[in-house]
């Protein structure tokens, strides 16, 4: 963690050189070049010193104690440099007119404040520099007598490798499909396959390979085998040694003379002579680095039906295969409950009669398994922790609460501890603050964990890339690194809020206190550092803000709040004047302190569901922020001063008023009256109300050309022409919603000829009487929503053929026609709504269209009185739902009824449901049993 602080401390010394508002005399611009190049020679020894700390799982305390001073002296210059930037905000906040020539006077005060910080920085840098010398902690050799004089660690892989058939649980399938997929194989040629098994640490990766590999069906079938365990550091040549001493011994015979010479070209030659018409296993055991396929595959020959099984927590190293070879990924899931429930009771209770859970203990150990989440290294760790306990649920219960504290003291825990570790440790320095943000969230949206990502300055600009992309890419690396899960996905597949392991969760959150990097506040309290960086309130902060003074907190994070003390608000102003995110999402508060407006280097603000209704004037002194999220709370009307926010790239508001019935204005955006068109860095703006800025407002949209996202309501039929001449403009939009102000203004999108060629997502609210020719020519259109519309014809013929359309949704008077027929097309389809069609009366699905369908929603429909006329065709639906249907449509479910009996077997769920909308009810739900309902 040290390197990735020193990393982003270099990074800001660079962009203060680089900046054109810092103004650095040539002296100062010289001495911040020294203290970089001082620290890039520092990061060389930090990079080293985390790495021993990853494999031994130990450091030196000499050098602990200089990380850590190297650490704090980083943080005090990053506290150095925001002070300055945020002198330079305030004067720059008071360079009126007026005050010009009192600026003039003053401007030299922070030139002198930072050139003094600036020779406290290089003194500082210097003498842990010397210490670092001092002491030799930069050979690399002294510190092989101290891991010889130190107990190795006990690697839990290596037990893996000889854990016996009866004890291992719930990899019967997966064993015998990868069993099938090393004998039997993908292609229907001779030719060399491989089959990576992936998952997380401490899943079974290697238990599973392993009985896979002594499986008698596989031994039988090949002629030669080996096993090589690779891990996070190797040298290509002793893999390619180690590899031609198993397939000689797996065929009793002589390792070929002269192989512990030989180099990398010519090992390889000797492996493809020795493996020539020989069918041949290999397993490689814990693969790490991306590049070791490359380095390994001219080794073992592609015309021989070789079958290469590797074991990696990283996907792309599954992927680099694919280049020259067919490749088998196999994803291992975690244990299902009743697995994990055997496993665990095997391990508590091995010494039990029976090895049968006490009554007493059952509730307890089901939390237990349930906080293991199904990963087996976990449930045998804290399994075989509890068989050495009494068997007194106290003692237990007290051992649960303190779970976290037991994963780093406990000698029963810490391999676990280590396994779990091994994925941050082997990050590169630009991911570690980023994986270290789960330790504060248990889950988090996507989108918000890239906006304050960026917000915090953890992501890093690339060429021709927006930094929410290169955010996308961050998170993606983790996800493909087997640390990050998704939890939920959008229709396109897309991620849409993540979460780490719980136990994986517990290390983070203590790495990142151990670090300073963030501190959690709850009622059971700890010691607070003032150089820490991230404040995380779990609790009233009432009695813990005492402690809190002066401090250097960067961001604020709520969670659980049921009361907000006014004094919490009061210690924001002054003692964390160097604030970049303030997210009060949730939290109980009805105002906003006016002096928020001189957090001047303030990058993120959330006011997310709280009762918030006005913005101050001062928000307008902000000119850092970046994201400002309004969304569900009461603010209505945009202070003036917004327009000064040239930053500002996401601008979320709306509120929805779930006390009345889905209508044209159960949901409101806010009112924005002059100024939008100063926002060009704006990429996402939703809801503004369109009737209150009017024309003016239409137009300047046209100046946002930068937009991804835009949410307008309010519309009037004016609007239209001057609304498409701006939406023109807006070549990288991607999500459209628009809505009309009431029923009679009717909505005319026609005269939008060329359309933003990236629009992915588009909902349409209100009397449109015709669908715009544009739509069937959005190629990238994955959700269309039409509502209120006064659609006369049906328009499935002009979208059947839209390639990636994954979600249809009409309702409320868009069809008055009798039949609906769906004829041909929308293969991708997942998702259909056909809600409100009055005159509708007949439904018909020829076979073959919507092959894809899985959810299928139709109603409220008053004359639609018989079932969908070929729904049996949809093989892929799993749910289907009826919304307030007329009393003579057909509910009746049961099979030996023959009038009304309709069922299709593969549909998992039938809905019926009435009072669409926000309070809508479920009153008969109807779920298979065994395939047929």
């Amino acid at each position: 963690m040290a390197e990735s602080v020193v990393c982003f401390v270099i990074e800001k010394l660079v962009s203060l050189l680089i900046s054109t508002e810092a103004k650095l005399s040539r002296d100062v611009r010289k001495e911040v070049g020294c203290i970089r190049d001082e620290l890039e020679s520092i990061r060389s020894f930090l990079k080293d010193a985390d790495a021993k700390e990853a494999v031994e799982g130990e450091m030196d305390d000499s050098i602990k104690t200089w990380v850590r001073q190297v650490r704090e002296a980083a943080y005090y210059i990053e506290d150095a440099i925001d002070e300055y930037l945020l002198c330079i905000t305030r004067h720059h906040q008071d360079r009126g007119f007026l005050h010009k020539i009192t600026w003039l006077v003053k401007k030299m005060k922070p030139q002198d404040e930072i050139a003094s910080k600036v020779e406290a920085m290089k003194t500082l840098v210097s003498e842990i520099k010397a210490r670092h010398e001092r002491y030799g902690f930069n050979s690399s050799e002294q510190g092989q007598g101290r891991r010889e004089m130190t107990v190795p660690w006990h690697d839990p892989r290596v037990a893996s490798l000889f854990i016996e058939e009866a004890e291992v649980v719930g990899v019967e399938s997966a064993r015998d499909e990868l069993i099938n997929w090393l004998v039997e194989g993908a292609s229907k040629h001779e030719r060399r396959e491989v089959i990576s098994v992936l998952g997380m640490g401490g899943l079974g990766k290697t238990t599973l390979a392993k009985k896979v590999y002594d499986n008698q069906k596989v031994m039988a079938h090949f002629d030669c085998c080996a096993w090589i365990t690779v891990s996070q550091s190797y040298h290509v040549e002793d893999l390619l040694r180690m590899m031609i001493r198993q397939f000689c011994k797996s065929r009793k015979e002589y390792i070929p003379e002269g192989t512990d010479q030989m180099d990398q070209e010519s090992l390889i030659v000797k492996s493809r002579e020795y493996l020539r018409q020989k069918r041949y296993v290999v397993v490689f055991d814990d693969v790490w680095k991306v590049d070791f396929w490359g380095a390994i595959e001219h080794a073992l020959p592609d015309d021989n039906a070789g079958r290469i099984m590797i074991t990696t927590r990283i996907k792309d190293v599954a992927d680099f295969c694919k280049k020259s070879c067919f490749v088998h990924v196999h994803h291992l899931q975690p244990l299902p409950p009743n697995k994990a429930w055997e496993l665990f009771c095997r391990k508590a209770f091995q010494f039990e009669p029976e090895g049968i859970c006490p009554e007493e203990l059952e509730e307890l150990s089901l939390e237990i398994v349930r906080k293991c989440e199904g990963l087996p290294l976990a449930i045998v760790s804290v399994g075989g922790l509890l068989s050495t306990k009494d068997k007194i649920l106290s003692g237990w219960q007290k051992l649960y609460s303190s779970l976290s504290s037991e994963l780093e003291s406990n000698p029963h825990l810490t391999s676990l501890t280590r396994i779990l570790s091994f994925s941050y440790h082997h990050l590169p320095y630009y991911l570690k603050s980023c994986a270290l943000y789960f330790g504060i969230f248990p889950s988090i949206s996507c989108i918000r964990l890239i906006q304050l990502w960026i917000a915090e300055g953890f992501v890093k600009s690339k060429k021709g890339k927006t930094l929410e992309e290169v955010g996308e890419e961050y998170l993606t690396e983790l996800i493909h690194r087997s640390l990050v899960q998704v939890s939920r996905v959008c229709i396109d597949g897309k991620a849409r809020s993540c979460r780490v392991h719980d136990l994986l969760r517990e290390v983070l959150l203590r790495k990142g206190m151990e670090s300073s990097f963030c501190h959690m506040l709850s009622e059971h309290g700890s010691n607070f550092t003032p150089i820490t960086r991230r404040l995380s309130i779990d609790s009233s902060p009432s009695d813990a803000l005492v402690s809190i003074q002066q401090s250097h907190i960067r961001s604020v994070f709520t969670f659980n709040q049921e009361e907000w003390p006014e004094s919490f608000l009061n210690t924001l102003n002054g003692n964390f004047k160097l604030l970049k995110v303030l997210d009060f999402e949730d939290v109980p508060i009805n105002q906003l302190p006016k002096y928020v407006g001189d957090l001047y280097l303030l990058k993120y603000l959330s006011l997310r569901h709280t009762k918030v209704k006005f913005l101050p004037e001062s928000i307008g002194n902000l000119q850092n922020l970046e994201t400002l999220d309004l969304r569900h709370c009461l603010v209505y009307e945009i202070p003036a001063k917004i327009n000064k926010l040239l930053k500002l790239r996401h601008f979320s508001a709306h509120y929805c008023d779930y006390s009345t019935n889905f209508s044209m204005t159960y949901e409101r955006g806010v009112k924005i009256h002059d100024g939008i068109g100063c926002l060009q860095a704006l990429q996402k703006l939703y809801h503004v109300e369109a009737n209150h800025g009017g024309i003016n407002l239409i137009k300047a949209l046209g100046k946002l050309r930068q937009l991804r996202r835009l949410g307008l309501k309010n519309l009037k039929s004016e609007d239209g022409g001057d609304l498409c001449a701006s939406i023109e403009k807006m070549n990288h939009l991607e999500s459209l919603e628009v809505s009309t102000l009431s029923e009679d203004e009717v909505l005319d999108l026609q005269s939008l000829s060329t359309p933003p060629k990236f629009i992915r997502f588009l909902y349409l609210k209100g009397p449109l009487e015709q669908l715009p020719s544009w739509i069937p020519q959005l190629q990238q259109l994955v959700k269309l929503r039409i509502f209120w519309s006064r659609l006369r014809d049906s328009p499935l013929k002009a979208l059947q053929n839209l390639p990636h359309l994954l979600e249809l949704g009409f309702s409320y008077k868009a069809y008055d026609g009798v039949q609906l027929h769906f004829e041909g097309g929308f293969e991708k389809l997942r998702v259909l709504k056909l809600k409100d069609l009055k005159g509708l009366s007949s439904l018909i699905i020829d076979n073959g269209v919507m092959p894809d369908l899985q959810e299928l929603q139709i109603g409220p429909s008053p004359q639609l009185k018989e079932v969908p006329s070929g729904i049996h065709h949809l093989r892929n639906l799993t749910t289907l739902r009826f919304v307030d249907m007329p009393k003579e449509f057909p509910r009746n479910m049961d099979p030996n009824d023959g009038q009304h009996y309709w069922v299709v077997e593969h549909i998992k769920y039938v809905l019926f449901s009435y009072k669409f909308g926000p309070r809508c009810g479920v009153f008969e739900t109807h779920t298979l049993r065994d395939s047929s309902l």
